[in-house]
């Protein structure tokens, strides 16, 4: 997969009123949304000494996350993901996964990922033995998905951020999370070669800038 563009801006419940009407008068809704949202739940992965955290927050130009996440509670579709970002240009690669894999995997049960026939799953499997990888944080939060075919494009609105706390069984319904304190509103813009001018004045705000925020980073300020 290509690098794409991404631009983030942290918005308020006013800004985002606004672009969703917009958005709905020039781009589609996801048709894999729920009524035109749905809602993610991802486990994120890192070290003993908080790389990718603290990568993320230093800025570091060259950079790499894993996590596994579903939608809408059904377990039935788990992809494991690792999104890369380079100068600014982001990537992400992504292979499914079963229920039962996710398990192991939260549950420390590693050794049949060698065997595994996915790259991305040994991929996983080399960096929790080379760098220490484990399950550490679950992140939920609501999106709200919207397409523009011209320059591959993609918006969302993700809110209602929460957190796993110290919890990363990410399978238990009975894992429960809380809201990342006074995490707010981000809408993501994503695209390749170009981006339409006609998205481009859908998402405009006055007053807002790009932002580097981080629902992992936000979520482990709690665990």
């Amino acid at each position: 997969m290509d690098f794409r563009h991404e631009w983030k801006h942290e918005i308020n419940m006013s800004d985002m009123i606004t672009i969703r009407q917009r958005l709905r008068t020039v781009a589609k809704i996801d048709s894999h949304s729920i009524n035109g949202k749905y809602e993610i739940r991802s486990l994120y992965f890192d070290n003993l000494y908080d790389t990718a955290l603290r990568e993320k927050i230093d800025g570091v130009n060259m950079r790499e996350k894993f996590r596994i996440r579903y939608y809408n509670g059904d377990t039935s579709f788990i992809a494991l993901e690792k999104k890369s970002k380079i100068n600014g240009l982001c990537q992400k690669s992504e292979v499914n996964i079963s229920a039962e894999e996710a398990q192991k995997i939260v549950d420390g049960d590693y050794g049949w990922m060698l065997e595994s026939d996915r790259p991305l799953v040994k991929e996983l499997y080399s960096k929790i033995l080379s760098k220490g990888l484990r399950p550490k944080t679950i992140v939920d939060y609501t999106r709200e998905p919207y397409t523009y075919p011209a320059g591959n494009v993609r918006v969302t609105l993700d809110y209602n951020i929460r957190t796993g706390l110290h919890c990363t069984d990410f399978l238990n319904p009975k894992c429960l999370t809380v809201p990342a304190g006074d995490a707010p509103i981000i809408l993501e813009v994503k695209w390749d070669e170009f981006l339409p001018n006609i998205i481009r004045d859908a998402v405009q705000l006055t007053g807002r800038r790009s932002s580097a925020f981080s629902k992992y980073a936000a979520c482990r300020i709690y665990g």
